[in-house]
């Protein structure tokens, strides 16, 4: 009777595992169809960007442009690690390679903050330089680069969040600010030509001034990688859901601990439940059993959870 209960309880788990790794495999699919769609469109206006800016006399489209390869770069990072992040737990990374993903967030926002940079230091140098106004057929190669690139982000961020892909979201955000930097420099390109002679600057400076919301950006977008990597504590939200679907398991007194953190697309639970002491052994196994099983069904995308049982002190 013990023997049956427990194969039972392992063919569920398999049932389990296998509901999982496709959810996961969804994910990792969907982002990486999603970074092959941005190093496509990226090729293909860096090209444009970087032709047009040398035939248009426009030194910030060509900034822009040297800015869209840092992207194609990014992109294939971030292709690449959600590859790796996909590979199943082995020997040498008993918890899976989820970490790869954290990674590529890291590489991708200072790749951002480093074209921020690049960008800035070609507009003071071109500032600095005094050159002839840019053609007024480079604004049309703008506007089809903002409405593009907006597009672009708005795709990958809702394939990021769906995903929960920290790096596909930063990939995002390339996007958005190759975006607004594109407006600026329309705008500046704007200003040269209504302007005309001592406004031949105006670009770099709209550049300039764009670098400073990308590097804001950068920034911004940095910091959950780097608590990722540092497992650091997801949002309270999250972790009160995870309580309260525990809390309402047959048997569970109360939950004493609950840690949660993030590895790659999913999330690790380590939990500790509080249960009756004069109950055997077999029944808090169930209990604990129960526990996880509740966990990995919910509409969050958990890989895998530790259940701590500790009895009351009644």
């Amino acid at each position: 009777m013990i023997e049956k209960m427990r194969d039972k309880d392992v063919k569920k788990q398999n049932v389990e595992q296998t509901k999982e790794l496709c959810s996961s495999q969804a994910s990792i699919d969907n982002g990486v169809q999603a970074s092959k769609i941005s190093i496509l469109t990226n090729v293909i206006l860096a090209i444009i960007k970087i032709l047009t800016g040398i035939i248009g006399n426009s030194y910030a489209l060509i900034a822009d442009g040297i800015e869209s390869t840092t992207d194609i770069i990014s992109s294939i990072i971030v292709l690449t690690c959600l590859k790796i992040s996909a590979k199943p737990a082995d020997d040498s990374h008993p918890f899976g390679h989820g970490k790869a993903e954290s990674i590529a967030g890291i590489i991708v926002s200072s790749f951002l903050l480093g074209a921020a940079l690049l960008i800035a230091t070609q507009s003071i140098c071109e500032i600095l330089a005094p050159h002839i106004s840019p053609k007024w057929y480079t604004l049309l190669v703008l506007a089809l680069v903002i409405i593009t690139k907006e597009g672009l982000f708005r795709f990958v961020f809702k394939t990021g969040c769906e995903s929960n892909s920290t790096a596909l979201t930063n990939d995002a955000w390339h996007h958005r600010s190759d975006a607004i930097t594109s407006a600026a420099v329309f705008i500046g390109i704007t200003i040269a030509l209504i302007g005309g002679k001592g406004y031949e600057s105006a670009d770099d400076w709209a550049a300039l001034i764009a670098c400073a919301v990308i590097i804001y950006n950068g920034i911004t977008l940095l910091m959950p990688s780097l608590d990722e990597i540092m497992d650091a504590s997801v949002s309270l939200e999250i972790n009160e859901t995870i309580r309260e679907k525990s809390q309402s398991v047959d048997g569970v007194i109360e939950v004493e601990k609950c840690r949660v953190r993030k590895s790659g697309l999913n999330l690790l639970v380590d939990i500790h439940i509080i249960v009756n002491a004069n109950i055997t052994v077999k029944f808090g196994h169930d209990i604990a059993h129960k526990v996880k099983n509740k966990l990995l069904d919910s509409p969050l995308q958990i890989a895998d959870v530790t259940v701590h049982v500790e009895p009351d002190h009644c």
